[in-house]
């Protein structure tokens, strides 16, 4: 008996043809899609920002224990004996965001960097807390720790850094450890409410939008980020975060540092900003201040410094960048060396001198 087979059907060539096409089609999108992301990593790769910000800082450590019993990791810079500046960092940061400003200021300051709790180098919060009140505390262990005794710091913060100076100024004479302080790129309350990340026109739903997006979605987010950056990643941190002059190597840069910092501890200061109101703090900062602000800044806009300084006790000066975004100290560093290194020439009469020889 012989078997025969039945002719393949008119609808059985044409689903071999779409599949066909769509595998076909599938391997020229991944080809297409690894040659985009092979392009993104030469653009990063080539930009010379990448080298400079990517080198290793050799700093003095220090492991600082705090109030709860957190362990913080600080370095120091420059040479013994010559005037202090302590820097702090911001949410989802390293102490290497500073990098600019550590190799130009450590010629002649001795520089005091660290790891804000949970971020970088330093340890997890002891008591599980991630709040203002606790990187207050942090910031005084550094103090005692870090700063030669009598000696009163030059101190600046980026963003939640210098949100963390404000928290500690609610509760410490600040003229007898402090000799100058600058402000960059920060607001101390109403980060949300003020925050240019979403620009609704109409009111009724700016106030339906904004707050569950700024509490939820942006700050108070605990999902992880991915391993590997693409243009996509880029562009979307260049909105968020960055002027339109910032480079590749700079994005990356930042990129490598929110994705290392460990996603429940971005959500839970990103929860305490939310929540804060610091602004009553800033009138027990009685000495010279500079407040920096990036023209293009979505996240701390202008409006943030200009009411600060209004706040601040001492003499206060504010400097807007323009062009220039949230990460300042990455995106414009001889700015900003330039900004605290006059912030110090002029806070003390030793530094002065110091400067000089």
């Amino acid at each position: 008996m012989v078997s025969m087979k039945p002719e393949p059907r008119f609808s059985d060539h044409r689903r071999n043809r779409r599949a066909q096409a769509a595998i076909a089609a599938g391997a020229a999108g991944a080809a297409g899609a690894a040659r985009t992301h092979l392009r993104h990593r030469k653009r990063i790769k080539s930009d010379p920002d990448t080298a400079l910000l990517g080198a290793r800082l050799a700093g003095r450590p220090v492991a600082v224990r705090s109030a709860d019993g957190t362990v913080l990791h600080a370095e120091i810079f420059g040479p013994e004996g010559a005037p202090t500046i302590v820097l702090a960092h911001g949410w989802t940061e390293a102490l290497r965001l500073w990098t600019h400003q550590i190799r130009d200021l450590s010629k002649d300051f001795r520089v005091v960097a660290y790891d804000q709790r949970g971020h970088g180098a330093s340890s997890r919060a002891a008591s599980g807390e991630y709040t203002m009140q606790r990187l207050a505390e942090d910031f005084e262990a550094v103090l005692n720790a870090c700063v030669p005794a009598g000696e009163r710091a030059v101190v600046a913060g980026h963003s939640m850094g210098a949100m963390t100076v404000a928290a500690w100024a609610e509760s410490h004479d600040v003229a007898s450890r402090i000799a100058a302080v600058a402000l960059v790129n920060t607001g101390v309350g109403g980060l949300i409410d003020d925050s240019q990340l979403i620009v609704v026109k109409s009111a009724r739903l700016d106030a339906v939008i904004r707050e569950p997006f700024g509490r939820k979605v942006f700050l108070g987010n605990p999902a992880p980020m991915p391993n590997i950056s693409t243009r996509i990643h880029h562009a979307v941190l260049r909105y968020v975060a960055f002027g339109p002059t910032a480079g590749p190597g700079q994005i990356e840069f930042m990129f490598g540092m929110v994705r290392q910092c460990r996603a429940g501890v971005r959500a839970a200061f990103g929860r305490a900003m939310a929540d804060m109101e610091l602004h009553h703090a800033l009138a027990r900062i009685d000495v010279p201040t500079i407040v920096i602000a990036g023209e293009k800044d979505r996240l701390t806009p202008v409006s943030h410094a200009r009411r600060m300084a209004e706040l601040v006790a001492g003499e206060t000066e504010v400097i807007v960048l323009p062009e220039i975004g949230h990460m300042g100290p990455i995106e414009a560093p001889a700015a900003y060396n330039a900004a605290f290194r006059a912030l110090a020439a002029r806070a003390t009469p030793q530094t002065e001198l110091a400067l000089a020889a």
